[in-house]
């Protein structure tokens, strides 16, 4: 003889069917929506001003380097900006290491 309490309680399903499921991942996608809104948003959008910082760089700007250099932009290439740190001293540095571009404009002598 089966019992319909028995029956029931095998069936799997039972009353609800996908709510618990719900109730049990409701935590998690909470932890996802905060790492999303406190940590990836905010990262993504001072990625994308840095990128439109760099590609406004142009010649005449004073910029510092991820390693400290203080220069004057007298050329751009592509993936290359020619950096003056003194009189007669030119280095050429990558434009990912560029950190900050500051206010106002340097002087430029072409030798």
């Amino acid at each position: 003889m089966i019992y319909p309490a028995l029956a029931f309680a095998q069936d799997g399903a039972g009353a609800g069917g996908l709510t618990p499921i719900l109730v049990n991942l409701s935590p998690f996608i909470l932890i996802l929506l905060i790492f999303y809104f406190l940590l990836i948003r905010p990262q993504q959008k001072k990625e994308r001003e840095r990128q439109q910082m760099l590609s406004r760089i142009s010649k005449g700007d004073i910029v510092i380097t991820s390693g400290g250099l203080i220069g004057t932009v007298v050329g751009v290439k592509d993936p290359i900006v020619v950096l003056r740190i003194a009189d007669n001293v030119k280095v050429e540095v990558l434009k990912n290491a560029i950190t900050q571009v500051r206010e106002g404009k340097g002087e430029i002598k072409e030798e």
